[in-house]
This record gives C-alpha cells, sequence and structure tokens, in this order.
C-alpha cells in the first residue's frame, strides 16, 4: 500500500498536478464519510486542480501585465475630478471594447486618475483571461528605440502587439522626436482592428501634432487609426495629488 501510495504521487508529481497531490488523502477521508461514489471522488478533484491552475494563469497574466500598482474601480474617488461620466467608465468594464477590438482614451489633467482607471481596466482585463501590457508611452519608445539599434526591432514590436490589450500611459508628458513619433505609429498602426488598445493623455487632440514633433502628417494618421473605433473619455478637475496644497 506504501508503495503504491508513493508511486501515485510520483506520478502526480511528474505530470504537476499540484492540487491532487496535496488534497487527494483529504478528500478520499471525505468521500468515506459523506459516502461519494468514485465518479464524485475524482470530479472533486479535477474541479480542485482546474481552479488552482486558472488562480495560477490569472496570477500569471498580472505579472506579465507590468502594472505598476494593482487597482481597481472600487479604489477610484469618484467624488474628485469635476467633471467625468461614471456611467460611461463604469460600462467599459464590460470589457466589451476588448472583444470589438477598439480603443479607449483618458483624456484630462494631472492627477484625476486616469492610470487608476487604465490600470482597473488592465486588471479586470486580466481577471476575464485576457493578456495585457502595461507601459508609459516614453517607456515603449526607448524600448523599441534601443531594439532598433540592436536590428531586433520586429521582434520588439511583438510584444506590444500580441497582447488583447495594450495599455500606453502618459502619451504627451514628455517630448517625443522624430523617430520615437514613427515608432508610436507602427504600434498604433498595427493594433488597427487587430487589438485593444488604451492611451492616457493629458493633452487635448487639437494638441497632439505638439507631441508628434509637430509632424501634422503623422498625427493626422495616428489619430485617424486611433478615432475610428475609439471611445474617448474625458475628466475634468484639479489634481488629487495636489489636494493638501489645493484644500483649505
Amino acid at each position: 500500500m506504501a508503495d503504491d501510495k508513493n508511486n501515485l504521487e510520483q506520478k502526480m508529481h511528474c505530470l504537476k498536478l499540484s492540487f491532487m497531490l496535496e488534497n487527494h488523502e483529504s478528500l478520499a477521508k471525505k468521500a468515506a464519510q459523506k459516502q461519494w461514489t468514485h465518479v464524485q471522488y475524482l470530479a472533486e478533484l479535477i474541479e480542485g486542480e482546474a481552479a488552482l491552475r486558472q488562480d495560477r494563469s490569472i496570477q500569471r497574466r498580472i505579472r506579465l501585465a507590468r502594472f505598476p500598482v494593482i487597482k481597481t474601480l472600487d479604489q477610484f474617488r469618484w467624488t474628485w475630478p469635476k467633471k467625468i461620466n461614471r456611467l460611461q467608465v463604469q460600462n467599459l468594464f464590460r470589457l466589451q471594447f476588448i472583444n470589438n477590438k477598439s480603443n479607449v482614451i483618458f483624456l484630462g489633467g494631472v492627477g484625476l486618475g486616469k492610470t487608476h482607471i487604465a490600470s482597473a481596466l488592465g486588471y479586470a482585463a486580466c481577471l476575464q483571461r485576457n493578456s495585457v501590457l502595461f507601459a508609459t508611452a516614453i517607456d515603449a519608445i526607448n524600448t523599441l528605440s534601443a531594439a532598433q539599434s540592436a536590428g531586433r526591432l520586429k521582434q520588439e514590436l511583438k510584444k506590444y502587439t500580441k497582447p488583447s490589450l495594450l495599455i500606453l500611459d502618459e502619451l504627451g508628458y514628455l517630448p517625443i522626436d522624430k523617430n520615437g513619433a514613427d515608432l508610436l505609429f507602427q504600434i498604433i498602426s498595427l493594433r488597427y482592428e487587430q487589438g485593444a488598445l488604451i492611451i492616457t493623455s493629458n493633452r487635448a487632440f487639437k494638441d497632439w501634432s505638439e507631441i508628434f514633433n509637430n509632424d501634422a502628417t503623422l498625427t493626422s494618421a495616428i489619430l485617424d487609426r486611433l478615432l475610428h473605433h475609439a471611445e474617448p473619455v474625458l475628466i475634468e478637475g484639479k489634481s488629487y495629488r495636489m489636494k493638501d496644497r489645493v484644500e483649505p
């Protein structure tokens, strides 16, 4: 009996059946007490194994998404922005825009929660087993620029085009040169109608030419692709991070 048990556990370990390995004995005792059939006992083991693997899969997606901080919509302070369409934002958490491979663009000043909501959407997408990548626009440009210099641009671009949802944060906060603008255009162009994209920016659309090195043609091409299937979300008010200085 001991040899059979050890042999069984070795095979479970080999097959990476972690839940079954840890719980087969306790569930066997429970099965005996409750007079489960063999099928009921097997079903409990399989359901537990499946749940464990699903949880690990979700945690892996969250890790690969590279969120700076995990955020949820429940943590968002709705009373702070002077203007925000709460129903519009809440509706985005149905995540239909991911299925539609469309875009969401959060526009507003600093400290109004754009990154919070974008991150929360990404986290919700991970929980629904979507692949997600979070990056600031500048980090994405710098990474691609380095890859371009090393002759690895095509391979590196896949990191930004493969996920079901890409979040590009803080577009417009720092100046972008012509090469950076061209690299960002490649990301947007390759994801057009192929994958969902969230962008946060502190600049109105009319000022985006200034973001992209005052290249009106490139800016027009970017906005054309972004806005074709997009839902802009406008947030207005004062910076929450500055609240202690602006409140008496």
